[in-house]
């Protein structure tokens, strides 16, 4: 089986999908590996480590992605280089098949089987391929990073000659993998940290990192069979809306990584919120890139608002895109792992596999995941 591996072309992405130690890994197991040439530079990696790893370097985009029986790669497949692939191919990358149904139905229709990475199960034996949890993780440690370099005071406290300097105040709202990052690495910086999420559950996991719960009577809440926060009513929002102003109008930065799978991100900081924050305080949205947590968040970009710098830098956790690659490229060969055949040296769809059950969004020229089948038939 020939695994192709094209570079990315979306607009400053520098991850790739899989490094040289994961190319060299699935070359020893029968892999015929074939990566576009430029597809680590901007990451470190030369063409001559994929080389030296056992892959062919080719220069030819079109030839690969025509050749290819697998195509592994992180962000979405341009809608006009589906037509390259072949019947057959199997594609594994992010897809969003939720909001994605013109792309959904072109993969479908070319006859690809598409692996939806971020469709992946959350169940035990999945967790090695869990790429959405790996990139979370280095999102909420760069959200904290950028908040300190623009914040108007230092995160530890500190004892000076002119006197005692107080911690700072950070306030993380969800508390998944990003906000649980981020309450870890504040906490490393000697911030004074307190977080809040729909879901009392993770109320002991952020106390175990040694921050504060803020607590918020929403009635029901809760989360999904896979952890994901459910969304909120308009009522629950308007009453969360109004308890959160108090603490952020306290804190000195706020992050927010409230996200609900497959929908839109919530707003939960409305513009009236930001009024009510201090000049020189920081507001970093972790969700920008899906639709954002905070009212009017300037995607990709930093602006001042009455004196509170707001952050909607997209891509966080491709601003550090050694790990995020080691550890992507990490998800991705275990996947492959998981299901290559030793016997014909080749990627094997288990249909009845719980794994391939949940993240494979077509196959022979249908949509077969049952779910987005259903959303798209519903228009």
């Amino acid at each position: 089986m020939k695994i192709c591996v094209p570079k990315e072309i979306h607009p400053g992405e520098t991850r790739v999908s899989l490094i040289p130690d994961h190319v060299a890994r699935l070359v020893k197991r029968g892999a015929r590996v074939e990566v576009e040439s430029g597809l680590g530079t901007g990451c470190g990696y030369a063409d001559s480590a994929y080389a030296a790893a056992g892959a062919v370097v080719n220069g030819d985009r079109r030839a690969l992605l025509a050749g290819a029986d697998m195509v592994v790669r992180l962000r979405k497949p341009p809608v006009n280089e589906i037509s390259l692939l072949k019947r057959g191919c199997i594609h594994v990358s992010y897809l969003d098949p939720f909001n994605e149904a013109e792309l959904v139905r072109k993969l479908a229709g070319q006859g690809v089987s598409a692996i939806s990475l971020e469709m992946i199960p959350r169940i035990t034996r999945a967790q090695k391929m869990d790429v959405l949890s790996s990139q979370a993780n280095l999102a909420g440690y760069v959200a904290v990073i950028l908040a300190a370099s623009h914040c108007s005071k230092v995160f530890p406290m500190m004892m000076t000659a002119g006197g005692t300097i107080m911690p700072a105040k950070v306030f993380v709202i969800g508390a998944g993998v990003a906000g649980l990052q981020a309450i870890a690495t504040a906490r490393r910086l000697g911030a004074k940290v307190s977080a809040f999420d729909t879901r009392p559950v993770v109320e002991e996991q952020v106390k175990s990192l040694g921050a504060s719960f803020v607590k918020i009577d929403l009635g029901e809440t809760g989360q999904t069979k896979d952890g994901y926060a459910k969304p909120l009513t308009d009522e629950q929002l308007a009453k969360q809306r109004a308890a959160l102003k108090k603490v952020c109008a306290e804190s000195d930065v706020v992050i927010t990584a409230a996200q609900v799978f497959g929908r839109r991100a919530p707003v939960v900081v409305t513009s009236e919120m930001l009024g009510a924050m201090r000049p020189g305080s920081v507001v970093v949205d972790c969700a920008v890139e899906s639709g954002g947590n905070v009212e009017g968040v300037p995607f990709d970009k930093i602006e001042v608002r009455n004196g509170v710098t707001i952050i909607g830098i997209a891509n966080l956790a491709g601003r550090v895109p050694v790990h995020a690659s080691q550890v992507l490229s990490t998800n991705l060969t275990a996947l492959i792992e998981e299901f290559w055949n030793k016997e014909n040296s080749a990627f094997e769809l288990k249909f009845d596999d719980d794994i391939i059950k949940g993240c494979l969004i077509t196959h022979q020229g249908e949509v077969w995941h049952p779910d987005i089948k259903s959303r798209l038939a519903k228009g």
